[in-house]
């Protein structure tokens, strides 16, 4: 298994209302230092309490070193960590993870389009501002349901990049609203599309690109959760380095059935996004269900996600 990231301990200097129901939090080092270096697209592990991890990206400058700021949606039908997320104040400490990316931005693209839709936008503000310091040519697409909703604005509207800022609103006028059609129907060879948002918007923006000849490996995207069907057949599974065979029944998963027979794992999204739970196939035929590898990972079939995958083969053996 991946081993598990460096954890550091950072401090709460900032809390900001930025849109209806979304915060920013700025985090400083706790011992007063610099925090160790990130790039675009980076997100960090958020540890808020037992069992409770949360990912979210980071959407400062990444040539800042003084601190991270984060962007916080209060889900409607959170599992507890935008709750928790929303409680917290200035002065609070909290622990977090070294900043890792799996959504790097390709800094030699002749063009790069950012599509975000609501709070997606946080890591493509990173990546903005990346792409105007290295003097790369972009553009930003902001898609929200109102203006209420849109989050960091009028940061977006006054920054140095502001002229490459198309806004959409769903309650606005036809004619400035976000289609595939308008904004990506002629795509040059040369162009990486980055897409970030609820997973309808980014299935919307992702497919419409690939039904107008956009590349696979051109295409970028980030999800923040995913509706996944955990339910199949019945299989057994070997846990080896526990020397347990356990089976997992058509309705609980894999990583259900490791914590109730004493197995502990790392966990946090529980969805199949964040890639915490990565696990090492020894053997046996996994069933991908996750949005985290890319389909040449999944077809090699060396790691898989165990909250939500589950097994084609009759055993699956993995290294636990």
């Amino acid at each position: 298994m991946p081993e598990t990231p460096e954890q550091i301990e950072v401090i709460i200097a900032k809390r900001a209302i930025e849109a209806d129901g979304i915060i920013s939090l700025d985090l400083v080092a706790a011992d007063g230092g610099p925090l160790p270096p990130f790039e675009a697209g980076a997100h960090i592990d958020v540890h808020l309490g037992p069992g409770l991890v949360r990912q979210y990206s980071l959407c400062n400058d990444s040539a800042e070193r003084d601190r991270y700021r984060l962007g916080v949606l209060l889900e409607g039908n959170s599992r507890g960590g935008s709750r928790a997320m929303h409680r917290l104040d200035v002065g609070q400490r909290l622990r977090i993870s070294l900043p890792r990316s799996n959504f790097r931005l390709v800094e030699d693209a002749g063009h790069s389009i950012l599509v975000a839709g609501g709070v997606g936008i946080t890591p493509l503000m990173t990546m903005a501002r990346r792409l105007q310091a290295i003097g790369a040519a972009f553009d930003f697409h902001y898609c929200v349901r109102t203006r209420s909703r849109a989050a960091f604005l009028e940061e977006l509207q006054g920054s140095s990049f502001s002229s490459r800022v198309s806004v959409h609103f769903d309650d606005g006028t036809d004619e400035q609203r976000f289609t595939v059609e308008r904004y990506l129907s002629q795509p040059r060879p040369d162009a990486h599309l980055y897409v970030c948002g609820p997973a309808g918007f980014m299935e919307y923006v992702t497919e419409g690109a690939r039904s107008v000849a956009w590349s696979r490996e051109c295409v970028h995207v980030e999800y923040f959760s995913a509706d996944v069907d955990i339910g199949g057949a019945a299989f057994t599974l070997r846990a080896e380095r526990s020397g347990k065979t356990l089976t997992v029944p058509s309705d609980k998963t894999i990583s259900e059935v490791l914590y109730e027979n004493g197995i502990a794992v790392p966990l946090s999204c529980e969805q199949g996004v964040c890639g915490t739970c990565l696990t090492r196939v020894l053997d046996g035929v996994p069933d991908h269900r996750d949005l985290f590898q890319t389909d040449e990972e999944k077809a090699a079939n060396t790691y898989m996600t165990i909250c939500c995958s589950r097994s084609k083969s009759a055993t699956l053996v993995l290294d636990l």
